[in-house]
């Protein structure tokens, strides 16, 4: 997510915290633990989430090119032992032209 250039005032990051111990779950929250638990196959029941989202994220560096954009979303959430994170890109996949980045080893995700 580094390569993510925002210094031309185009996109915007921003997040959502959810603290869900002992409280009511939002629908969100309800449906992150219903994909760990597809993904995972085991019982999960998130006690905090934290849903980062980048729009329209002009790549590294802004001054080429700002038409091509993306939006993503990386959504961190942990039960109190075990602790997942959900990658999810915009519909269309990534939009930035990767030939132009500065980095030559481009990875989409995280290792």
């Amino acid at each position: 997510w580094d390569n993510a250039d925002f210094s031309r005032g185009i996109g915007t990051t921003f997040y959502q915290e959810f603290l869900t111990l002992n409280t009511a779950k939002p629908p969100f929250v309800r449906d992150v633990e219903a994909k760990v638990r597809r993904y995972m196959r085991s019982s999960y029941s998130a006690a905090w989430t934290l849903k980062i989202t980048w729009e329209k994220a002009p790549a590294y560096a802004a001054r080429t090119d700002t038409r091509r954009t993306i939006t993503y979303q990386a959504i961190l959430t942990t039960d109190g032992f075990r602790s997942y994170i959900l990658m999810l890109y915009q519909e269309g996949g990534m939009q930035w032209d990767y030939t132009r980045l500065a980095a030559t080893n481009v990875l989409m995700g995280y290792t």
